[in-house]
């Protein structure tokens, strides 16, 4: 994945614990920043309230393939964009790059699956959500 694939970018602020004893972010660390940006995006445009939404989207599935290692304290950022979007559910990618790098150090999928949070039941895609999904949605 390259950093022209990606639409909307986030920075991110790594962390002196975010590095293991190989002196790299920790491979777990990744699927924070995944879920950073994903968050970020669907609070900011999608107008997402966390705290008090009766839906909101749970995890089901994520992958992340590592290509160069990074290192606090480092600036890097991840880029996000949305490859499917189904009645209830939406597929993400997500690209961390190191600043200045074509390339991402890290990509990967995350599927999102919107519930209601009173009975975790799946749902429709709430409408403002699904406005700002598209947005970002490639071919």
């Amino acid at each position: 994945m390259e950093r022209e694939d990606f639409t909307i970018f986030y920075p991110i602020t790594t962390r002196w614990m975010d590095n293991d004893v190989y002196g790299h972010i920790n491979n777990v660390t990744y699927y924070s920043y995944f879920d950073t940006a994903i968050n970020q995006y669907l609070i900011d445009e999608g107008g997402l309230d966390i705290h008090n939404a009766p839906i909101v989207g749970y995890i089901v599935s994520s992958n992340c393939q590592f290509r160069k290692p990074a290192a606090y304290p480092e600036a890097i950022e991840s880029g996000l964009r949305v490859v499917k979007i189904g009645s209830s559910s939406v597929t993400y990618e997500v690209g961390v790059f190191r600043k200045g790098d074509r390339k991402a150090a890290a990509f990967g999928q995350v599927v999102h699956v919107f519930v209601d949070r009173r009975n975790n039941a799946p749902t429709s895609i709430p409408g403002e959500i699904r406005a700002a999904l598209e947005r970002i949605l490639v071919d």
